[in-house]
């Protein structure tokens, strides 16, 4: 490391009384993302984090190299069938996108059967090259891609800032051009069966959320009709098609509460039909076959249950159980087919796939048998699957140790046959590593699962505690459950003998709807507690040593570093935070921003009093304080419209001020990206490395 002094932020004043407090912030000027000066001291600490770095770049190089080394650049995914196509992507070596292909469905295939695959030689078409699309901007990412039922109208967006604002256009699959006209600000898109008519969302200006329903027909945005708005600030408005392909579904919801419609798609200029009234707290999703919907709905309990009721009365009083709810297995989807459907539960905290028959026409259905899988920590859940009326169901399997498998299920034989697995050069064999679950005791005793990875002939043994460093991943918000796959970037980690642990800790949904119930709101707390407990657990029980203790979270989970940073500070040594919702006050008082509003079913609305102040006692950025800090690396993106890049800069700018140690801490802006960091495959890539560098310098590995 070198002697540059690290950026000095300056300081302007700043109050906001409420409750009987007074929030004081001397950063709030880094809001003012036009400002030369916020651009100037984004870039020293920028340059300051380069210097702070520049002895580990041929680390850098070997990682990057490392990594590349495990990667198939030249790839192509599983086709899979809809309509008169095969559909497929593939990557080509040194290019950063994928490339969307299809090839016609020939008379041999077809008589094959709808599950077989293309022929080798039959003609490719380009549908989308994201490479193409790419050039001459820094950033690209696609956002919708759906085609017509005839196959020639293909609607498109794509974002070129990472601000996730996304652009509509159409081409026509049959000539190659793009309509001339577009959309600024789209989000979900769908066709009807008249292969004119498209049916599409658009978000607002100010709090980027999809507010209206807009219906186009032949392409002329111009001259769209907007069928439906949502002034309701909470809720989002989507739009989609059941698998059947019958019906339009119009869904608006917010983070608690869920509104459906339906529309034949076959009568676009109709109007669209109320299944049930929003009720708070209400959430519900549904589909079609023969004539019934399936709703699969959280009105008798946290966990869901599944009902039917007639498409001609879809309301609440003429639901028909089919699943009932069950206190320890959560309804996350149902996987709706003509003879069948996949429930798919979570128990245990890990995914199933339970195969439920109909006995004829009606919605009368029995669970017949439940994929079986054979490892202790896994991730499960249904691929691409748009045939209807199919014998056969594709499912996604990876765990720690074993890369994305796609299996396709016989429904009759209830054996699974491997389409692909993700293959892993470089040397890969899984039998060196080895995973397991675990579980923490919580400060109030609830047992929190951990997942764990390692490789087996560089594990000490565990009666000889504090010999692995290790590393810990938490998230821990929105009800999202961690998911435990394959990731070959973390080989480089794995092969040096650090530990990797997932934490399965309160706010995520990892065990169920109460499992996010019990960290979020006024007990947001829990996920903090939850995270330190995994933490010391592991190191008592001989998974790390405790001076070698790296963690590392994101957007929410970079609010869990900022608050078990805080907290604990004395427990951890390296700190991996990337696009951390630090400065929850400000964030949550600016009803302004993107997100805000619908975020108070989240956390709470600091405007009322007992929200405002449970958020104040936990908010990373007001609870720093005069203390010996880890070391930090702080990651953000200039771009981003989820996590605006001034709150980690302001975290940092903050800190500097109150550490008194002489830990590294360093904020990594990257200036043409947004909430996910760069977008080319192979500049994602040397971020990582980048922050595996750190980590390995930290931890004492070089």
């Amino acid at each position: 490391m070198t002697d540059l002094l690290p950026p000095i932020a300056k300081k302007i004043h700043t109050e906001t009384k409420l409750h009987g407090h007074t929030l004081v912030d001397d950063y709030a000027w880094l809001r003012e993302k036009e400002n030369p000066e916020v651009v100037a001291y984004l870039e020293a600490e920028n340059a300051y984090a380069e210097a702070q770095t520049a002895a580990l770049a041929p680390l850098r190089d070997q990682l990057y190299a490392e990594m590349l080394s495990h990667i198939k650049q030249t790839d192509v995914s599983v086709p899979y069938r809809d309509g008169a196509y095969w559909y497929y992507s593939r990557t080509e070596e040194g290019l950063q996108y994928a490339i969307h292909c299809r090839k016609p469905v020939s008379e041999k295939s077809a008589a094959a059967g709808p599950d077989t695959g293309p022929d080798a030689d039959a003609p490719e078409e380009i549908v989308l090259d994201g490479n193409q699309l790419a050039q001459g901007h820094a950033f690209f990412a696609l956002g919708a891609m759906e085609i017509s039922d005839d196959g020639r109208w293909l609607a498109y967006s794509t974002d070129t800032t990472g601000f996730r604002q996304y652009t509509l256009h159409i081409r026509d699959l049959a000539t190659g051009e793009t309509l001339p006209e577009s959309v600024e600000r789209a989000g979900s898109v769908v066709w009807a069966a008249d292969n004119r008519t498209l049916f599409y969302t658009v978000e607002d200006e100010e709090q980027k959320r999809q507010f209206q329903l807009f219906r186009a027909v032949n392409g002329l945005f111009s001259q769209a009709v907007l069928v439906y708005q949502d002034d309701d600030e909470r809720f989002n408005v989507a739009a989609g098609r059941t698998r059947d392909g019958k019906y339009i579904v119009m869904e608006s919801a917010s983070h608690i509460t869920t509104e459906c419609w339906f529309l034949d798609a076959h009568q676009p200029e109709g109007n669209f039909t109320l299944v049930a009234p929003r009720e708070d707290g209400h959430e519900y999703t549904i589909d079609h076959r023969n004539g019934c919907l399936f709703i699969r709905t959280n009105d008798k309990g946290r966990n869901y249950r599944l009902v039917t009721a007639p498409v001609a009365t879809p309301g609440r009083d003429h639901w028909t159980e089919l699943i009932p709810h069950r206190d320890s297995v959560a309804l996350e989807d149902v996987d709706l087919f003509a003879d069948f459907f996949f429930a798919v539960d979570r128990e245990d905290g890990l995914p199933r796939l339970r195969l439920w028959q109909f006995s004829g026409s009606g919605p009368a259905a029995v669970q017949t048998r439940e994929i079986a899988f054979p490892e202790p920590a896994y991730t499960a859940h249904p691929h691409t699957n748009r045939i209807f009326e199919t014998t056969t169901y594709r499912y996604s399997y990876q765990s720690l140790v074993t890369p994305n498998s796609i299996f396709e299920y016989g429904i009759a034989t209830g054996a699974s046959k491997l389409l692909k697995q993700v293959e892993v050069p470089g040397g890969f064999d899984r039998t060196l590593y080895a995973s397991e679950r675990i579980h923490a005791t919580a400060s109030d005793g609830t047992q929190v699962p951990v997942s764990l990875v390692y490789r087996k002939d560089m594990r000490k043994d565990a009666r000889q505690p504090g010999k692995n460093p290790l590393y810990v991943y938490g998230y821990g918000s929105y009800g999202y459950a961690l998911p435990v796959g394959f990731n070959s970037n973390r080989l480089s980690l794995l092969d040096r003998g650090i530990v990797l642990a997932y934490a399965h800790i309160r706010g995520g949904g990892d065990l169920g709807e109460t499992w996010h119930d019990a960290g979020k709101m006024l007990v947001k707390r829990n996920t903090f507690t939850d995270f330190i407990a995994c933490v010391e657990h592991l190191t008592q029980h001989g998974y790390g040593d405790p001076a070698r203790v790296a963690i590392e979270g994101g957007s929410a989970g970079g609010l869990l570093m900022g608050a078990v940073t805080n907290l604990r500070p004395d427990l951890f040594r390296a700190v991996l935070s990337h696009v951390p919702f630090v400065d929850v006050m400000n964030t949550m008082l600016d009803a302004s921003l993107p997100l805000t509003v619908p975020e108070y079913e989240e956390w709470g609305n600091p405007n009322e009093e007992p929200y405002f102040t449970y958020m104040l006692s936990y908010s990373p950025y007001d609870n720093l304080r005069p203390a010996s800090y880890p070391a930090i690396l702080v990651k953000t993106s200039l771009y981003d419209s989820q996590v605006m890049y001034w709150e980690p800069a302001k975290y940092v700018a903050k800190l500097r001020t109150l550490k008194q140690d002489t830990h590294p801490l360093l904020l990594v802006t990257n200036m043409q990206a947004g909430h996910g960091g760069a977008s080319g495959r192979y500049d994602y890539l040397k971020e990582i490395a980048f922050d595996y560098a750190f980590i390995l310098r930290e931890l004492g590995i070089v």
